[in-house]
């Protein structure tokens, strides 16, 4: 076929008819303005549905308490929650839970009762369980392998260090440690920590970023950890803002785990009549650097809890900054959005320190599930809290 040739001339004849009626079309309606925050987020709310309270009691000679950090396998429709005992009561350990719902009304389901299942205790690299006071565990997260990842927060004046080890899934038993960098140590000196996290906020949030399976093997996942607060080298006592963190994010695979990058994460400043205020947990929306951050404060008046989405997209890789103190000039912190503000539910809450989705409700949408951390302590509750994540996307 012969090349049909069109003069520039008669080209502009052919477009100025179809590109003025376009432009007149354009100039007669109000097209819809997306900020640049909007597109910065996913289109996320949270529909709030019930509350339980676990029981106080005891599973196969422990006391079932502090949970901190819980994950749901949705092949078994099992929980998995991850004890933060230092070894006191009894020796470190995860449960598995039975959640059963309730959605007699689709649109109102309900948590019907929790049940305890089962009991692993996490054992060291020498195959012992962790002796009292050597480990403080608090996040915990599911992998592809079919194993879970911990993280252990660290408490310098009682020599556990922070740490982030991989453990069987059925028998608790150790399976590898991520090499964390030494400005995350602590490091004492007359009694003091001069350097590193500090004591009881370090590695409390934990979550992975899932990329699926290629055949009989596991592809490399995204692992992320951060600090409750600020490491000492990036406090700053003087600043009325909130702490920075340090979120440190791995791409593990089968017996290699790379460090990739480091973002900080601004909290909220100190609430009034507060006494501390941290990062307790993250949970991975997707792969593209989108999470929930759950920031929980307590004081006086009780607990205060919100719910974050946060975009690491953009954020200054941190990782060659020694100290973040006083916000170093050209570091783009990490973009975050109020979700929900959880004391505008109506109810008491509790310590609220774990996250994770669930199964997903009757009308195939996805449950988010917040577990709190008595503490130990018979003035407070285990509180689970049951909500509906609402997105044009699929999460």
């Amino acid at each position: 076929m012969s090349a049909v040739i069109i003069s520039p001339k008669r080209l502009s004849h052919w477009v100025l008819i179809p590109i003025v009626a376009i432009l007149l079309l354009l100039g007669g309606c109000d097209l819809p303005r997306v900020s640049a925050t909007d597109r910065l987020f996913i289109d996320l709310s949270l529909e709030f549905l019930s509350e339980y309270q676990l029981p106080k009691q005891e599973f196969k000679g422990t006391q079932v308490g502090g949970l901190s950090g819980i994950t749901y396998d949705r092949q078994r429709n099992r929980f998995y929650a991850i004890s933060d005992d230092r070894s006191e009561f009894a020796p470190a350990r995860f449960y598995t839970l039975s959640l059963n719902l309730d959605q007699t009304n689709p649109k109102k389901p309900k948590i019907q009762d929790v049940t305890v299942e089962a009991i692993a205790t996490l054992t060291d690299e020498k195959g012992q369980p962790y002796p009292k006071a050597t480990v403080d565990p608090e996040g915990i997260a599911l992998s592809p392998l079919g194993t879970f990842f911990i993280s252990s927060e660290g408490v310098a004046r009682q020599g556990i260090a922070p740490f982030i080890r991989e453990f069987d899934r059925t028998n608790g038993a150790w399976i590898r440690s991520l090499s964390i960098p030494d400005r995350y140590l602590p490091v004492l000196k007359d009694g003091a920590i001069v350097k590193g996290v500090q004591d009881n906020l370090g590695f409390e949030a934990l979550t992975l970023s899932l990329s699926g399976y290629s055949g009989a093997s596991v592809e490399p996942f995204r692992l992320f950890t951060a600090t409750e607060s600020a490491l000492v080298q990036d406090r700053n006592p003087t600043s009325t803002q909130g702490a920075i963190s340090r979120l440190l994010h791995f791409l593990v695979e089968p017996g290699k785990a790379l460090l990739v990058s480091e973002h900080a994460y601004a909290l909220e400043p100190l609430p009034e009549g507060a006494m501390q205020t941290g990062l307790t947990e993250l949970l991975a929306l997707d792969q593209a650097g989108h999470f929930l951050s759950l920031e929980r404060s307590f004081g006086p008046a009780g607990f205060q809890v919100k719910l974050f989405q946060i975009s690491t997209g953009g954020a200054t890789d941190t990782s060659t900054i020694d100290s973040l103190q006083g916000n170093p000039s050209g570091v783009q912190l990490i973009r975050k959005q109020l979700v929900l503000d959880l004391n505008q539910l109506g109810i008491r809450l509790d310590n609220l320190e774990g996250m994770t989705f669930g199964p997903r409700l009757a009308d195939g949408s996805q449950s988010l599930i917040l577990i709190s951390d008595d503490n130990f302590n018979s003035n407070q509750m285990t509180q689970l809290l049951l909500f509906r994540v609402l997105s044009p996307l699929s999460i």
